[in-house]
């Protein structure tokens, strides 16, 4: 069962947009985007929301996201929102099956 998860970063100024442009530049997103059972990682900048950046981040399974959260990388990712003192929101989304529309 695929396993979407919505992440909303927060904080002062352009913080987030600075830890994004690091998650960049360190190389954490492509090796993220290039793990087992990741299908989607991608930022957007909410309109009207200078302060916030919404991470949509899917995983074919619990499985692929547990070896995720398993690994090296989440420690950068802890040390990068502490650094640029970043707040969480988090929602995570089920798919039983995909539906496709406009038939």
């Amino acid at each position: 069962m695929k396993i979407t998860v919505n992440i909303i970063y927060s904080g002062k100024d352009t913080d987030a947009l600075h830890f994004i442009s690091e998650m960049l530049d360190k190389g954490v997103v492509d090796r993220i985007r290039a793990q087992a059972g990741n299908l989607r990682y991608d930022y957007f900048v909410p309109v009207g929301d200078d302060h916030s950046i919404l991470l949509i981040d899917e995983w074919e399974s619990q499985e692929a996201i547990d070896r995720h959260h398993q690994s090296d990388m989440m420690k950068e990712i802890a040390e990068l929102r502490q650094k640029y003192q970043l707040k969480m929101k988090v929602r995570r989304f089920y798919d039983e099956k995909e539906v496709e529309l406009n038939k």
